[in-house]
């Protein structure tokens, strides 16, 4: 029944998509955290550039922003983020532009949870002499993470979702090998069937397991 399989590689194509959720992920909690923290900093100019980032770029369409850093980024700025190979250019280019949409979404997150941090934890920090920065990445930060693991894992999931659309500019991912499986067999439901458990072993674990961890380091209040 799944003999139409063996002539393609499946595994290689999922494995993308793993690279490509994990890099991503990690762009994108390093960049959404930084725009979290200029959203409740004090400086006006920070906190209107931070607002004004996650405000637009979570109404722009992910496909946009994935076909102007092909578009834009390479073709007509010429930047190839340190290579010459058309397959990295256009993996780099995925990467870049998942961070850039999904980053948005954990800033929102992460300042929810910076919300749920008691204003007089803050305070008793700078009674003590201890900077923004400082409150921020001793005090708030390490209680913020732990109330918002939850939201996090619900960010990852879509985001690994989220990669089929490096489709849209050649990156072989799973989505991009399942359109051409489509078209060379005839085989629609049976190859819409091993995607979608494909995607399923990669996220119903996440879930899981991320829900536990999330249980585990709630803060008690």
């Amino acid at each position: 029944m799944f003999d139409f399989l063996s002539g393609y590689d499946l595994l290689g194509a999922f494995w993308v998509t793993v690279q490509l959720t994990l890099l991503s992920a990690a762009g994108s909690l390093v960049w959404g955290t930084l725009l979290a923290g200029m959203r409740v900093g004090p400086v006006p100019l920070m906190r209107g550039f931070g607002t004004a980032y996650v405000n637009v770029v979570r109404n722009i369409p992910l496909t946009v922003i994935i076909l102007f850093t092909s578009l834009g980024l390479n073709q007509t700025l010429g930047i190839g983020l340190g290579s010459q190979d058309f397959d990295t250019i256009n993996f780099r280019l995925a990467v870049l532009g998942l961070i850039a949409y999904t980053s948005a979404f954990v800033c929102e997150a992460i300042r929810s949870g910076i919300n749920t941090v008691p204003v007089g934890q803050a305070e008793a920090a700078r009674a003590l002499g201890l900077n923004f920065t400082q409150v921020l990445t001793l005090v708030v930060l390490p209680q913020a993470f732990r109330s918002v693991v939850g939201p996090l894992t619900n960010v990852l999931i879509a985001l690994t979702k989220n990669t089929t659309v490096a489709a849209a500019i050649g990156v072989a991912e799973a989505a991009l090998l399942m359109k051409e499986m489509i078209e060379n067999e005839a085989q629609l439901l049976l190859i819409s069937a091993v995607f979608a458990f494909g995607f399923v072993c990669l996220t119903l674990p996440t879930g899981l397991i991320l829900g536990w961890v999330g249980k585990k380091v709630a803060v008690k209040r």
